[in-house]
């Protein structure tokens, strides 16, 4: 079966995407992201960064980020430029993150996204504000209002999700999630329901289960999808299976997929992990209701008192002919760099072309005045 040329840049776009979140299920957050965590100790700080993207048959853009907190309240800006047909670059998008911790039990965080229109103006798109009251026994009540600006630029609620998380005992937690939707009508209407069910066991076992429920347009609930997850750790290693199942046309849940994943750390701090994506929809094959072995991504990263280095490879079927099995589809690469003046990382990401070989389509830059980690020595890590 021959793929077209637009739909193997589908394929291509699908890949990049399941590329980035990959990352995220291999080592749990992006190696920026665990950079900045890292840095973001002290109680009072502030900290700017600028990345620049390059990719392949893409306007180059350039993302600043900057931090700042005082106190009790943080404000976290992220701006984004695209390159302009006069060379320059300008303004496409910005988004503002406000979170003051109110009291001890009460967080509010207010985020609003900004975007331009055709004649260079900034118009306030969006506002998500979010207010979260916690106890001491664990439980939490979580209500997030999301409004988006209608043609006068006035805001008008679009989505409200609530949660409530009550802790049954010291190693159980519950939570229940109920999204609404506008309607049309001013008002709002149920749209979703989730309930979840975090365990943790004595054996280092953290089990999770997810039920998403559905309105079926008489007034009742149906499953949707049910997500089981079970976490294993020992010492520094640890195995991770998820399984989806989701109904067939019958109403029967049935395993839609399942992913397994690998961790492994060594003494010195080097960590390997292998995650296999299992589906019952290979891309290009007719589905037979099994599930089939169609992406495993393995990533290694190394750290120095230097810095990091992560390089993640993926393997998928050939859309053009599955039957021949996985072949590597894409590479990425990410360096950090320590500095006294702060950190630079740099991502770079190779896709398999038309010609058979990996080629470079994006390169991201991103320079940081973030004084760097402290250092940990093996014996240093937590258990």
């Amino acid at each position: 079966m021959a793929y077209s040329k637009s739909e193997n840049q589908i394929a291509v776009s699908t890949l990049l995407v399941n590329l980035t979140i990959s990352v995220f299920f291999c080592f749990g957050s992006a190696v920026s992201t665990r950079a900045q965590d890292g840095q973001r100790s002290s109680s009072d700080e502030s900290w700017t960064a600028t990345a620049e993207t390059s990719a392949k048959n893409a306007i180059p853009s350039r993302t600043t980020e900057s931090h700042a907190k005082s106190g009790n309240r943080s404000v976290d800006k992220q701006r984004v430029e695209v390159l302009g047909p006069n060379g320059g670059y300008q303004p496409d998008s910005e988004t503002e993150t406000e979170t003051v911790r109110v009291d001890g039990t009460t967080t509010r965080t207010v985020v609003r996204t900004y975007s331009w229109d055709g004649n260079g103006q900034r118009k306030l798109a969006q506002v998500t504000e979010e207010e979260v009251r916690s106890t001491a026994s664990g439980d939490a009540q979580t209500v997030r209002t999301t409004s988006t600006s209608d043609a006068n630029g006035s805001l008008q609620v679009v989505q409200r999700e609530t949660a409530d998380t009550r802790k049954t005992s010291p190693d159980v937690q519950e939570t229940k999630t109920t999204v609404y939707l506008a309607d049309g009508n001013g008002g709002l209407t149920t749209s979703r329901q989730t309930q979840e069910l975090q365990k943790r066991n004595a054996d280092n076992r953290l089990e999770e289960k997810k039920t998403t429920l559905l309105p079926d347009g008489n007034g009742n609930w149906k499953v949707g999808e049910v997500k089981e997850k079970t976490i294993q750790e020992d010492g520094k290693n640890r195995t991770t299976e998820e399984r989806v199942s989701r109904p067939d046309l019958d109403g029967r849940l049935s395993e839609f997929s399942r992913t397994v994943g690998e961790e492994t750390e060594t003494s010195a701090g080097e960590k390997s992990n292998t995650v296999d994506t299992y589906s019952t929809e290979v891309p290009g094959l007719a589905g037979d209701g099994r599930l089939h072995l169609n992406q495993r991504v393995t990533a290694v990263q190394k750290k120095n008192s230097d810095g990091e280095t992560t390089e993640q490879q993926v393997e998928l079927p050939n859309p053009g002919n599955p039957s021949d099995g996985r072949q590597v589809r894409a590479k990425t690469k990410y360096v950090v760099l320590y500095g006294v003046s702060g950190t630079q990382q740099t991502k770079t990401v190779q896709v398999r072309e038309g010609d058979g070989n990996l080629g470079v389509v994006s390169v991201d830059t991103r320079k940081s005045d973030q004084a760097p980690p402290t250092a940990q020595t093996p014996s240093d890590k937590p258990q």
